[in-house]
């Protein structure tokens, strides 16, 4: 062999024992025990009715508490739209609900019983939720949405296409030569595409609602739309999430209108509670002066 090949030949060991390190590394991560409680109960496939009962929370390693004795119920098919400036419990709400942390104190109801009691992965998969970081893959634009393998499947790919349809990409995908099959990113295929904010979080939506789960969790899932595509998402919300239960957090209200109920979050608690009639017109309601305030910026003079 020549030198240039021997190097390169050592050159690849110390690569694969470097990369062998990290494996490693995720291998003990993985063999950490639980940090919640994993029940045995089984799941039957919803529909659910949930409740909050005097939930508090705190971080790990924090003393501040986000949730301060949370009392709430959110009945089967019930669409819920949950506001509250920055900071008030919004997101840390929905992360209990999916169970990714659980109570300082209180309890969450799902049918009348402890969700802690309930077998973990059965629960989880209960869910479909849509959170800020959401992630996409360089996979086929297929792929991204049902997460399994791109054989062919014409069944499969009629419902994919619905979704697409009802998240309003479709005359994105039929613009690319190679529709579905398109890969997302440019990581393994030169001819993928670098898709918007917007497209990509309707991508992680339409992922959402493929996966069929009775409750979909929304949260900013529209941060990156312009106002008038934010609109039509929301006016479409009663097709896209159908008889699901769907949690709704939105810094915009625009949502709010179309749903059942409204939970304001103020300092760790519900501070309101209603519909959008209801709240739109309480005398110096916090929901009613947010409202207001960003009203303004869609009236013409």
């Amino acid at each position: 062999y020549s030198i240039e090949r021997d190097n390169g030949k050592f050159g690849n060991i110390q690569d694969i024992i470097k990369r062998t390190n990290y494996a490693y590394e995720y291998v003990k991560l993985m063999e950490f025990p639980d940090a919640i409680h994993h029940g045995t109960k089984p799941v039957t496939h919803g529909p659910h009715v949930f409740e909050f009962k005097d939930v508090e929370f705190t971080y790990p390693g924090s003393e501040v508490k986000v949730l301060k004795g949370v009392n709430l119920k959110i009945e089967a098919g019930e669409h819920l739209s949950v506001v509250g400036l920055n900071g008030a419990g919004k997101t840390t709400f929905v992360k209990l609900l999916c169970r990714l942390y659980d109570p300082t104190s209180g309890v969450i109801l799902m049918d009348g019983i402890d969700i802690r009691e309930y077998d973990y992965d059965a629960y989880m998969r209960e869910f479909a939720p849509v959170f800020q970081d959401f992630k996409l893959f360089a996979f086929t634009m297929e792929e991204n949405i049902t997460l399994e393998n791109n054989a062919k499947n014409e069944e499969r790919r009629a419902e994919v296409l619905e979704v697409i349809e009802k998240v309003g990409l479709k005359d994105k995908i039929d613009s690319l030569e190679q529709g579905l099959d398109t890969y997302v990113f440019k990581h393994y295929d030169e001819s993928g595409i670098e898709p918007s904010g917007g497209e990509q979080q309707k991508l992680a939506i339409g992922r959402a609602l493929y996966k069929k789960s009775p409750v979909i969790i929304l949260d900013e899932p529209t941060a990156a739309l312009d106002p008038v595509a934010e609109y039509e998402i929301y006016r479409k919300f009663e097709e896209l999430v159908g008889g699901k239960t769907a949690v709704y957090i939105s810094h915009r209200l625009s949502s709010c209108r179309f749903c059942d109920q409204i939970a304001v979050f103020a300092d760790g608690v519900v501070s309101e509670y209603g519909n959008h009639e209801s709240l739109v017109n309480k005398e110096n309601g916090i929901y009613a002066e947010m409202f207001a305030a960003q009203a303004q910026y869609y009236q013409t003079a």
